[in-house]
């Protein structure tokens, strides 16, 4: 059975070391609401859908994606140390970002 999206990006947090409440902080919405979405219980906004992808280092897509390679692949570019800010988080993601659209950008020049 695919997993839901809210237990994708549980996983992906806990893979990362990020508390819930961090994440919640760094969406700028309360925890009880990521734990709500991370539950299944909310559809998290295409806002936060975006900005976790640039935390996590994953493509839209590959969220909704039935292919446990997809999940496992996302996995590996977790980001695995205690204690960041959100300030620090934030960084994290603009980097992620980088390296996301230069994969992008060497996928559409290689085709």
């Amino acid at each position: 059975m695919a997993e839901s999206i809210g237990t994708k990006l549980r996983r992906l947090r806990t893979a990362n070391h990020f508390s819930q409440g961090a994440v919640a902080h760094y969406l700028e919405i309360s925890p009880s609401m990521y734990q709500a979405i991370e539950a299944g219980e909310r559809v998290a906004q295409l806002k936060h859908l975006e900005k976790l992808s640039a935390l996590f280092g994953f493509e839209l897509s590959d969220l909704t994606s039935s292919d446990a390679d997809v999940l496992e692949n996302m996995l590996v570019c977790a980001f695995r140390i205690d204690g960041l800010t959100c300030d620090d988080l934030r960084q994290v993601a603009s980097f992620k970002e980088i390296v996301l659209n230069d994969l992008k950008l060497n996928r559409i020049l290689n085709r």
